[in-house]
């Protein structure tokens, strides 16, 4: 009962966070703590077999075929869903499905992949401003490669177009962190803000030596923010044979879940340019 309470209070606050347009809409459809549970039972734990099962995945979100594409670069495959805006301005909220040989890659980063998706299924029917692509990136263990691709990808003339891109990496230990090293400081104090009107523990937390698949976009001066739900046992979870499933602690990933739907919300509404 706790926990059905906790998933109560949150979603008050997050309509009233998106009154102004969401709440007005055809009520959406909110993911539990339960159902984010749910899609950990079966972690893909190779690595060949992570890109079947984010399409699948986001098939049981609700996803088309021909709203999900895999978009092949020389050397890595990125899973795309779009989910079209009235306008051609466009949100990335991204994850990396690849994980390392060690473990079973639950926190890293199929908690990412699981937080996207399931705000596709909140947000799939929507009429949003902007279009948003849902993408799982490919490789961005071995450096980054699949974030690097679609950057590279983007024409010139378009690059002004891409308002914000929000990535999620590694929950399941805390409540939601900043990544500061691999975020703009603008997404970074919207984040902040959103958080204390949720009633949301927030804090900043960069990890030594680690860089994000938001680097790459704020390489291109699109603005982008890293996500993280780690804690001070990171060290001895991520990258080793003690990141699988059973270290998960649902809420953490369900945090993460509500904090990207706020955040989507307010840019949406916002200026392309307001976060540059």
């Amino acid at each position: 009962m706790k926990l059905l309470r906790n998933v109560l209070v949150a979603l008050a606050a997050f309509l009233l966070i998106a009154g102004s347009g969401w709440a007005q809409q055809k009520a959406p459809v909110f993911s539990t703590v339960e159902q984010i549970k749910e899609d950990f039972a079966a972690v893909p734990c190779k690595d060949e077999d992570r890109l079947d099962a984010v399409k699948t995945l986001f098939e049981k979100a609700g996803a088309g075929t021909s709203d999900i594409s895999v978009e092949k670069y020389k050397n890595v495959e990125n899973l795309v869903v779009r989910k079209p805006g009235s306008s051609e301005e466009t949100i990335v909220i991204g994850a990396h499905y690849d994980k390392v040989s060690e473990g079973c890659g639950a926190i890293d980063n199929w908690s990412g992949i699981v937080i996207i998706a399931h705000v596709y299924q909140t947000i799939k029917d929507l009429p949003l401003k902007k279009t948003i692509l849902f993408v799982a990136f490919g490789k961005e263990e071995k450096g980054l490669f699949g974030s690097r691709a679609m950057v590279e990808a983007i024409p010139k003339d378009r690059l002004e177009q891409y308002c914000a891109m929000i990535n999620i990496d590694s929950f399941g230990l805390a409540n939601p962190q900043v990544l500061d090293n691999a975020s703009k400081t603008e997404l970074t104090s919207l984040a902040a803000n959103l958080a204390k009107q949720m009633n949301m523990r927030f804090s900043h937390a960069s990890v030594e030596r680690a860089d994000a698949d938001s680097s790459s976009f704020l390489k291109k001066k699109i603005p982008a923010v890293t996500f993280h739900g780690l804690s001070s046992e990171w060290a001895s979870v991520i990258h080793s044979h003690n990141d699988k499933a059973s270290k998960v602690n649902p809420m953490s990933v369900y945090l993460g879940y509500k904090l990207v739907l706020a955040m989507i919300s307010q840019v949406d509404e916002a200026s392309c340019q307001a976060y540059r």
